[in-house]
């Protein structure tokens, strides 16, 4: 008998549905016509023991007893959930081949692996598991899954790093929490000063991105542009571009910040003769975008709608689990497996019966057409999130399910149009001794843009580029006379930084090396996922702002006055991206076997050492002072 455990009651309904009928409900499980079972974890059945479970003095909150390190690692039964582990234990006991069918991700597989090994599975069973990876709910798909079982020791990297995750993020969350709230304590704070090695740099570029907007002087900048006249009388006007020269009147941005070198331009160039001395025309292509990942999916939404990540990502979850409209949402891809092209017809047939609004739009698609999106080299454990080949919701959708949806199919089809074709034209011209650049861009043809013209007005996230304009630059030649009629001062004024909002924090993230200082990281980050996980980013921001270390203010994601507080007490390195983004690099570096497990461990618990004691040093003054002492619990988890 094979036994198929899968991660939620969803994909153990979906699993059922391809095996031999009838079926038979049970208490925690359904048996197939075949013999064979399926039964479900309900997220995740085991916990990290707490401290006290490792020694009872624990249970009181102590400086002296950090940092605690267990020397054996224990895992716990959720309470809530007890009863559906002893389930999968004795079908575990019955079965003769368990297949582990947990989401396909790091967590997926230790969730389903750490229920197996704890419910007393033989070494033998463990050796034979085998791994069914479903990203896609459609029956077609869950079939096809299901009859192609890989062994489950293949993705023994994969789990090793998931554990490594949730060990170092115990061991890191759970000391560094009890030592600040400890601190608070002595400055007067009756609340918890909660860390984790996600959510603390998160929270630190909140804040120092609202101390950047506080402590901003904007200051004047200036531009020159210049009136021009042709032989023949047309016109144009062109931007001063500062040479070599000037760079000490200019600030890191480039922007000229002497008054009176700009008006010296001014006066230099006006009634003065010019030559023309470069002109370019160049024919250019922009390619569909490519697929969404959950976090390319989450900036467009809130672009485009005011989403938070957390509603897209449960939106995803519905329209994935009850609906099965969508693949796996969980994704960190951009990119299809080519034998998804055998998909195509019957994915498009199913986006025009399910969207009234995108149906017009496959008239005009070329479905032979194989984009970039197609690349079995860029496709790990997970593909792009893309529709299913469904045709009808499961009940009716809701507005924010029809929005994403939408925005998942319309990207999907943007794959078989055209590319976006344009002409770039540059004219350069020197008036005495100056260069003006002259630029426009000519729109040939719209191709994929066709497909978003008004998702949310001025909030398109495929907008047209401003530098495409009607106005025509003069056909020239180089080597033309022309003549400067008028320079022209543009003075304008320094910004300050925007503060975060939902799509720019998500951004922020997952391009998260610009915001890391060791140059050595930095560039080992950019073919990385970034800060956080697809899968925690949203739960980790909303967890902020019920720790109330950030608010909202209309759109904006601002730091309170404890979020602000806390960050800039503490260390650099814990308010910093750099310790969490190396660890991400190391994680992905235990799942492809370049580093092993206790490597990385022993590095985690040497740096925990050194944060503690610089952390006792510190005093958490000026925190807002709490009318009454929250207790703490006995059991508390440790957030990223």
């Amino acid at each position: 008998m094979k036994l198929f455990i899968a991660e939620k009651p969803s994909l153990a309904r979906a699993i059922i549905d391809v095996l031999p009928k009838p079926h038979k409900k049970n208490d925690g499980f359904i048996e197939a016509g075949n013999g064979d079972i399926v039964t479900w974890c309900i997220g995740h059945l085991l916990e990290q023991a707490p401290p006290e479970d490792y020694d009872e003095k624990y249970k009181k909150w102590v400086v002296e007893h950090l940092p605690i390190i267990p020397q054996q690692w224990q895992l716990k039964p959720k309470s809530k959930t007890r009863k559906q582990l002893t389930v999968i234990k004795r079908l575990i006991k019955q079965s003769d081949i368990i297949v582990n069918s947990g989401d396909v991700d790091r967590e997926g597989q230790i969730l389903v692996d750490e229920a197996i090994s704890y419910c007393g599975a033989s070494k033998t069973k463990i050796n034979n598991a085998l791994r069914c990876l479903i990203s896609d709910m459609n029956f077609a798909a869950v079939k096809k899954s299901v009859n192609n079982l890989k062994p489950n020791k293949s993705y023994i990297p994969l789990a090793t790093s998931a554990l490594a995750r949730a060990r170092a993020d115990w061991l890191y969350g759970l000391n560094m929490t009890r030592l600040c709230t400890l601190q608070g304590q002595k400055s007067g704070y009756q609340g918890v000063l909660s860390i984790g090695r996600v959510q603390t740099p998160i929270l630190g570029l909140v804040v120092n991105r609202d101390i950047e907007i506080d402590n901003f002087i904007s200051k004047p900048f200036y531009e020159v542009l210049a009136d021009i006249a042709t032989n023949n009388g047309e016109k144009l006007q062109g931007k001063w571009q500062p040479s070599k020269a000037c760079e000490p009147y200019m600030d890191e941005e480039k922007r000229v910040l002497s008054k009176e070198l700009a008006l010296n331009v001014v006066n230099r160039i006006t009634n003065q003769p010019g030559k023309i001395t470069k002109v370019t025309q160049d024919k250019k292509q922009q390619q569909a975008p490519l697929l969404f990942s959950l976090s390319g999916l989450q900036i467009a939404a809130a672009k485009a709608f005011g989403m938070t990540a957390k509603q897209v990502l449960d939106t995803c979850q519905n329209l994935y689990e009850k609906h099965k409209l969508i693949t796996y949402p969980r994704s960190d891809c951009q990119y299809l497996p080519v034998e998804h092209l055998n998909d195509v017809t019957a994915v498009t047939s199913a986006i025009s019966q399910v969207s009234n609004k995108l149906a017009p739009m496959l008239k005009s698609a070329d479905l032979k057409k194989k984009s970039r999106v197609w690349n079995d080299k860029k496709v790990s454990a997970h593909h792009a999130i893309i529709p299913t080949a469904k045709n009808k919701p499961t009940g009716v959708l809701t507005p924010h399910e029809e929005k994403i949806y939408e925005l998942v199919a319309r990207q999907y089809i943007a794959q078989f149009y055209p590319n976006f074709e344009y002409v770039d034209k540059q004219i350069d011209t020197v008036i005495s001794g100056g260069l003006f650049i002259s630029k426009q861009k000519d729109i040939v043809k719209n191709g994929w843009k066709d497909l978003f013209p008004s998702i949310n007005k001025n909030k398109d996230t495929h907008s047209q580029d401003k530098e495409f304009s009607a106005t025509q630059l003069p056909n020239v030649k180089v080597g033309d006379t022309i003549h400067c009629l008028q320079g022209n001062l543009i003075e304008k004024n320094t910004s300050p930084p925007k503060p975060f909002t939902d799509a720019t924090i998500l951004s922020a993230l997952t391009g998260i090396a610009r915001y890391v200082t060791n140059p050595d990281i930095k560039k080992a980050l950019r073919e990385t996922d970034g800060l956080g996980t697809e899968a925690t980013r949203a739960g980790i921001i909303e967890l902020l702002f019920k720790r109330q270390f950030l608010t909202r203010k209309g759109k904006e994601i601002r730091a309170t006055e404890i979020g602000r507080k806390l960050i800039t007490a503490l260390p650099l390195q814990i308010s910093q991206p750099d310790m969490t983004a190396l660890w991400e690099s190391q994680l992905e570096s235990i799942s492809t076997q370049s580093l092993n497990y206790q490597t990385f461990i022993d590095g985690v618990e040497q740096n925990l050492g050194q944060l503690i004691n610089e952390v006792k040093n510190i005093n958490f003054t000026g925190l807002p002072q709490s009318s009454a002492p929250r207790k703490f619990t006995r059991k508390r988890r440790v957030k990223k």
